[in-house]
């Protein structure tokens, strides 16, 4: 059965005929809860919250609300007029909505950097500590709105009755090789963000394009086939997505059985318009053009073999290349919550996977300061994000009243049937 098609069908239908209404609520708790972040995870939190009677605030560091439902999913993917009807109904059941606002880090900060990899590597390739985070960058098309403002975390925290940070996972992983300094090697969000404000018009024009160029993706998941999908409509001449896990099968392994989540292919619209995918590859550098430019990529085959259970791709003796590009974007995932900003500022536990620690409650080591969504998940899906959401406003709620009646689907660190 097209289970998701009838529920789409169902919930479109509830909007067009004016079946979704904004639920006020009734009794108002007189206290006021900040949520910082509005992605899936923050806008669920709010709304659970303002149903509850709360006075919410959702503040967030773009232009607009939405995180990466906005500047990260391309429009072909999921249209932004679905994001925007769901925020009307917020700010009609009383969700406040303050944006071009940063919470934690230096008030003031300006424009720094441009994204390149620092001068030593942290953690799993990701940005090094000589490069700006995300969230320290600002202007169109980059994680802050161009007059963005730093406010205290620890203000916030004092002005509010609760916190929920929902800031994601946006640290990005990146690839410390040999060139990656040059002109056109880009990590995806810095590509994708500038594309949507583009097709919101809010930008004429992306300072980073595919048209006319050879553009080599390295990462094969969504967010690489977001990067695949907007390469396409902006012209590009040519399209190679690579990764380095071997190709799926087409079906279920005799060891991958319903209802165990299926480990085969996934092909995506994008894939469907076009593009070379290229399993077990990894790039080892860079070409310069002689003008700072890039104009290859070389690499090799690599070999995926399992030690002590985990995965170590080997170098295939005899299979390096060298792949004429002008346009890399590095799609390699997150790899957690960034650090310099209201993690610091509020000295929030980190565990070793890169995301801030949540208790059984979603409460972290600071009073009153509860985490949701990727910040604390990881890189996720937006139907988890979205439960976390719910989750923790119930445990927000429980915290301020002594008793909720919010329901809480799942908990910090629950897992799909794997």
């Amino acid at each position: 059965m097209t289970i998701e098609r009838i529920e789409y069908e169902i919930v479109e239908r509830a909007w067009s005929e004016g079946w979704v209404k904004p639920h006020r609520a009734t009794v108002r708790t007189g206290r006021s809860v900040a949520v910082v972040g509005s992605g899936p995870a923050g806008l669920a939190a709010a709304q659970q919250l303002a149903r509850a009677g709360h006075d919410v605030t959702v503040f967030e560091r773009a232009e607009k609300p939405g995180g990466l439902l906005r500047y990260g999913i391309p429009e072909f993917k999921m249209e932004k007029a679905v994001l925007d009807r769901r925020l009307a109904q917020m700010e009609a059941e009383g969700v406040t909505f303050v944006c071009a606002t940063s919470i934690g880090g230096a008030a003031g900060g300006g424009a720094v950097g441009d994204g390149a990899v620092g001068d030593g590597a942290v953690g799993d390739g990701a940005v090094g500590d000589g490069a700006a985070e995300p969230g320290e960058e600002r202007g169109l098309g980059k994680a802050c709105a161009p007059d963005v403002t730093v406010r205290s975390a620890a203000e916030v925290r004092a002005q509010f009755d609760a916190m929920v940070l929902a800031g994601g996972a946006t640290l990005p992983r990146d690839l410390p090789v040999p060139g990656r300094q040059l002109d056109g090697v880009h990590l995806a969000l810095e590509y994708l963000k500038p594309s949507n404000l583009v097709r919101e018009g809010a930008l004429a024009a992306s300072p980073i394009t595919a048209r006319g160029k050879r553009v080599v993706i390295i990462g094969g998941g969504d967010t690489g086939a977001d990067c695949l999908g907007t390469a396409h409509r902006q012209g590009a001449t040519s399209v190679h997505q690579f990764e380095i896990l071997p190709q799926p099968p087409q079906q279920r392994s005799d060891t991958n059985p319903w209802p165990l989540w299926p480990l085969i292919l996934r092909t995506s619209s994008a894939h469907e318009e076009g593009g070379a995918r290229v399993f077990s590859v990894t790039t080892t550098e860079f070409v310069d053009d002689g003008a700072g430019a890039v104009k290859a990529l070389r690499g090799h085959e690599v070999e995926t073999v399992l030690e002590d259970g985990r995965p170590v791709f080997q170098k295939v003796v005899g299979t390096e290349f060298e792949l004429e590009c002008e346009l890399v974007l590095l799609a390699m995932g997150f790899v957690g919550t960034e650090r310099r900003g209201v993690v610091d500022e509020l000295g929030l536990e980190v565990d070793a996977r890169g995301a801030v620690a949540a208790a059984r409650d979603w409460s972290t080591n600071i009073e009153g300061v509860f985490v949701c969504g990727d910040q604390t998940r990881g890189q996720s899906l937006i139907v988890w994000a979205i439960a976390e959401g719910r989750s923790a406003a119930a445990a927000v709620d429980h915290w301020l009243m002594g008793e909720s009646a919010l329901p809480a689907p799942i908990v910090p660190g629950q897992l799909a049937l794997l």
